[in-house]
C-alpha cells in the first residue's frame, strides 16, 4: 500500500533472453512455455577438426542491455569447458544482468577432504563459477537445485549470488495425487539426507535408515520409525549406482512396508544403471520400486528412461521460470 492507503502496481517482470546447452534444449523449451517473458535464444555449438570448441552466440547485439541467462548441464568433464566458455563470454556483452542456471551442480558431493591429499574438486568447480565476468548489473546470479551439503555456498567468491532451490515441492505436489496419500512414510537413507530434507517433509511420518558395518560389510539398518503397512518414499539428493537405495528398499520391506517408491533430484545414473531399478531385473515384481521420481536436471538421464517404468519425471521447468524473475 502507498502513502495514501493506495494499492501500489505490481512491478513488471523481467523479460529473460535464456541461452541454452545442447542436453538441456528440451528442458529450456519448457522453462520458455512457462512464461511469456522468457525468450529463447541459441548458440551454434560446433567443433574445429581438433576437437576444440568452435562456438557463436547468435543476437548477441540484440540482447544489450537485457536480461540474459544461461540453462547449463555439466554431466560430464568433457562438456564443461564449452559451456563455460559461454557462461564467460554472455555477462561481457553489454547485458542488463546475467543468471546462470546449473540444476545439478555434479562435483557437489565432494566437497571435504578425509585425508591430506583429497581434492575437494566442489572447492574446484566453485571457484571456476566464481570467476564469471560481473555483467552490467552485477554479480551473476547462480540457482542450483539441491546442492549436495548447503556449506557449500561458503565456497563461492563475491562476484556470484547462490541461489539454492529445490526439487521437494514437486514431490510434495506428486504425493498428495496418490491414491494412498493418507498412507504414506518419508524414509531418509542416512542422517544426511534426514538433516538436508526432514524440515520440508515434517508432515510426513519418517523412518531413517543408517549403514552399519558387521564385520567387512557395511548394510542397511533402521535406526528409527516404523514403515510397517505404509507407502514408504526413500527421499535423498542424488543416486548414482542405486545401490543404498536397493539396499534400503529391502530392509523396509522386510519390515512391513506396503509398497517402497523412492525420489532424487538428480538421477545421475553413471553407466546405465538406471536399469537396476527396471521391473525386467526384478523376479518378484512386488518387490520392484512402486515409483521412482527424478527431476528432469539430469538431462541425458531423462531422455534414457523415457517411458520406462517405475520411473516418473517431476519437471522443474516452471521453478525454474520463477527463479528467472527473482
Amino acid at each position: 500500500m502507498g502513502q495514501n492507503g493506495e494499492a501500489q502496481p505490481l512491478s513488471p517482470k523481467k523479460q529473460v533472453h535464456l541461452f541454452y546447452c545442447v542436453e538441456c534444449e528440451d528442458l529450456a523449451r519448457k522453462v520458455a512455455a512457462h512464461s511469456d517473458n522468457i525468450t529463447l535464444q541459441s548458440i551454434n555449438w560446433r567443433n574445429f577438426a581438433d576437437g576444440w570448441p568452435n562456438l557463436y552466440i547468435n543476437s548477441a547485439h540484440d540482447i544489450r542491455g537485457q536480461h540474459v541467462a544461461f540453462l547449463g548441464s555439466f554431466s560430464s568433464p568433457g562438456v564443461v569447458f564449452e559451456q563455460i566458455s559461454v557462461i564467460y563470454a554472455l555477462p561481457r556483452l553489454f547485458v542488463a544482468s546475467f543468471t546462470l542456471v546449473l540444476p545439478f551442480f555434479p562435483t557437489g558431493s565432494f566437497e571435504r577432504m578425509e585425508e591430506e591429499g583429497d581434492v575437494a574438486t566442489a572447492f574446484t568447480m566453485a571457484r571456476i563459477l566464481s570467476n564469471i565476468p560481473i555483467s552490467r548489473g552485477g554479480p551473476t546470479s547462480l540457482v542450483i537445485y539441491d546442492i549436495h551439503a548447503l556449506q557449500e555456498r561458503f565456497y563461492f567468491g563475491d562476484h556470484v549470488l547462490p541461489l539454492f532451490e529445490t526439487g521437494i515441492p514437486l514431490l510434495k505436489q506428486r504425493l498428495d495425487q496418490l491414491p494412498d496419500a493418507d498412507k504414506i512414510v518419508v524414509a531418509f537413507p542416512d542422517d544426511g539426507a534426514w538433516k538436508r530434507f526432514h524440515k520440508q517433509l515434517d508432515h510426513f511420518p519418517m523412518v531413517v535408515c543408517a549403514k552399519v558395518r558387521e564385520g567387512d560389510k557395511r548394510i542397511v539398518r533402521i535406526k528409527e520409525g516404523n514403515p510397517a503397512g505404509f507407502h514408504v518414499v526413500i527421499v535423498d539428493d542424488l543416486v548414482q549406482s542405486g545401490g543404498t537405495l536397493i539396499e534400503c528398499q529391502k530392509v523396509l520391506a522386510a519390515h512391513g512396508a506396503a509398497k517402497v517408491s523412492a525420489y532424487v533430484t538428480h538421477g545421475v545414473f553413471p553407466k546405465g544403471s538406471w536399469e537396476r531399478f527396471t521391473l525386467k531385473n526384478y523376479e518378484n515384481p512386488e518387490s520392484a520400486f512402486s515409483y521412482f521420481w527424478i527431476t528432469d536436471s539430469c538431462p541425458n538421464t531423462v531422455k534414457a528412461i523415457a517411458n520406462k517404468a517405475p520411473f516418473e519425471v517431476l519437471s522443474l521447468a516452471g521453478s525454474i521460470a520463477d527463479a528467472l524473475q527473482i
